[in-house]
């Protein structure tokens, strides 16, 4: 080798002389390694500062339909897990898919999740998809809390019918290394149907993969190859939150109609964590409340800006994995100071919890007792009939160890301070009403029905004939169809949310005392449901 590089040293020098011709080529540089990048994600955090009761839970293993439990989650706590995540990562990102405000706790409703907003912000957040939840209060609240936001929210399908433009940036693209990676965000395009109408009036819920779709040619022709979609839809896994022998729900139908080029599908809203490979992309989801972190690894290509590969693993954050960050936890802290008064009076007793599990009726212990308390609050108003719709009840009423309740064990279960209307329909309108439970839904929306009403549904029918000629019955007497009837509803349904417009046709409106105070006044004059069914499910 050594006489090799001599005589082309000899070559060389004659040439320089004019003796003859040289002509070397080097050797190709080594190939530059991937960039690699780690995205970090959650989703239904739902302003949950402090850890919640339930923790995490997971199907057992040894027997799916039974559900274990492990204490997780908390903003201090993911702070930290945040923080381990990224140590020693030249390259990361904080994400998120949606509903991080909303049926919030306490400790960050009663400030209209601005506490939310800014732990997020502490923590690093920088982009999120826009979920239904987010539209809880309206369009204008959503773009008041972004004004206060350091993190970016974005929504490519949630448009202004007025101007055709976005409500919020479609996408966001962040550079590493010199290679660009985009962020697509967006949130389900039923969500009209799941929300109080005058909350999203004037604008428009387009399709989710069409959006998605839409977008992939003009990032192509910015140079972006690497694409991440953060979408508020989801699916529901039959194993663990690392494990995926079979997802089910919309995502999966979303996923099969995206475009080749979409990499990753970071998701939401069924509050399940999963990880999963679908039709060529990896697509992942973190629970709810901060009690799982999605960990993904992207390696991405110098020159051509492909996605090289990527993996995910979704991290339950333990407190005795996470210790508590300390700036974290004294945000959290003086937050939770603030509401204490309010958080822990006691309110009265309950022997034993109400599970928000539903029977195969669709009747919840927790919804009955809602739906009682929201009659007995509106006797006043000639209420005979109270419904309570089912995504309201966002958790089991649990006592404290010592049997006692407090505010704050009534606001975990209806967090969203919605005044009780009382209104008048017929008995055909209510049957018609009832039908609305299966039309259009992926899953049924069971309303929960307050004491003296029940009713019949034979779940062998189409929707829309679902509910049993004849089976209405107020104290044990038939409906007649003309008969006049009063019926208590939450100002969410009686607005139309959850697709139930027909509540609109209801007439002698009286607007009454807020869910949670009916809710609180029940439980203090120790009152409690009977346990007798009150709606019948037929095959």
């Amino acid at each position: 080798m050594q006489r090799e590089k001599r005589g082309v040293l000899h070559l060389c020098l004659a040439a320089a002389a004019g003796l003859a011709g040289c002509a070397i080529t080097p050797p190709p540089p080594p190939p530059l390694p991937p960039v690699a990048v780690r995205v970090l994600a959650i989703n239904d955090f739902h302003g949950h500062l402090q850890p919640p009761r339930g923790g995490f839970r997971q199907p057992d293993p040894a027997d799916p339909a039974k559900m274990l439990s492990e204490p997780a989650g908390g903003a201090a706590h993911l702070a930290s897990a945040v923080r381990a995540a990224t140590a020693g990562q030249a390259n990361h990102v904080f994400v998120a898919a949606g509903d991080l405000i909303g049926a919030s706790q306490l400790v960050s409703a009663l400030a209209k999740d601005e506490p939310t907003i800014a732990v997020l912000d502490a923590m690093g957040l920088a982009l999120s998809a826009v979920g239904n939840h987010e539209f809880d209060r309206g369009a204008a609240e959503l773009l008041r809390l972004q004004g206060l936001a350091r993190f970016q929210y974005l929504a490519a399908s949630t448009v202004d019918v007025a101007s055709g433009k976005t409500l919020l940036p479609a996408y966001a693209v962040r550079h590493f290394e010199g290679v660009p990676v985009a962020f697509i965000g967006l949130t389900l395009k039923d969500t009209p149907s799941i929300v109080v109408p005058s909350g999203v009036a004037g604008l428009r819920f387009d399709d989710e993969a069409q959006t998605i779709n839409a977008l992939v040619p003009t990032l192509q022709a910015q140079g972006v190859q690497a694409i991440v979609v953060l979408i508020h839809e989801g699916g529901f896994p039959a194993r663990g939150p690392n494990d995926c022998p079979a997802l089910s729900g919309p995502i999966v139908g979303i996923v099969e109609r995206l475009h080749p080029a979409v990499d990753v599908v970071i998701s939401g809203h069924t509050h399940r964590a999963y990880n999963c490979r679908l039709f060529g992309k990896l697509v992942t989801s973190a629970d709810q409340f901060g009690t799982v972190l999605s960990q993904i690894d992207l390696q991405l290509d110098r020159r051509t800006g492909d996605v090289l590969d990527a993996r995910a693993h979704n991290v339950v954050v333990s407190p005795q994995r996470f210790a508590a960050d300390p700036k974290l936890a004294a945000m959290v802290a003086d937050y939770a100071e603030r509401v204490r008064p309010l958080a822990q009076r006691v309110v009265g007793r309950l022997p034993a919890a109400l599970p928000r599990d539903a029977a195969p009726s669709g009747e919840m212990p927790a919804g009955r007792l809602i739906a009682d308390a929201q009659l007995a609050a509106t006797r006043g108003a000639g209420a005979q009939i109270a419904l309570m719709n089912p995504g309201g009840v966002r958790a089991a009423l649990t006592p404290q160890p010592d049997g006692s309740l407090r505010y704050e064990d009534l606001f975990s279960v209806q967090p969203f301070y919605n005044n009780l209307v009382t209104l008048t329909l017929n008995g055909a309108e209510l049957q018609q009403l009832l039908e609305r439970q299966w039309a259009g839904q992926p899953a049924p929306r069971v309303l929960q029905v307050s004491t003296g009403f029940s009713y019949a549904w034979d779940a062998a029918q189409p929707a829309g004939r679902r509910v049993v000629p004849g089976s209405l019955r107020l104290n044990g007497q038939p409906i007649a169809p003309d008969q006049p009837l009063r019926v208590t509803v939450n100002s969410f349904l009686a607005g139309g949310g959850d697709n139930f417009g027909a509540f609109a046709a209801g007439r002698e409106r009286t607007t009454g005392v807020m869910d949670i105070d009916a809710l609180e006044a029940f439980v203090q004059g120790g009152a409690v449901s009977d346990a007798a069914p009150r709606i019948q499910r037929l095959n």
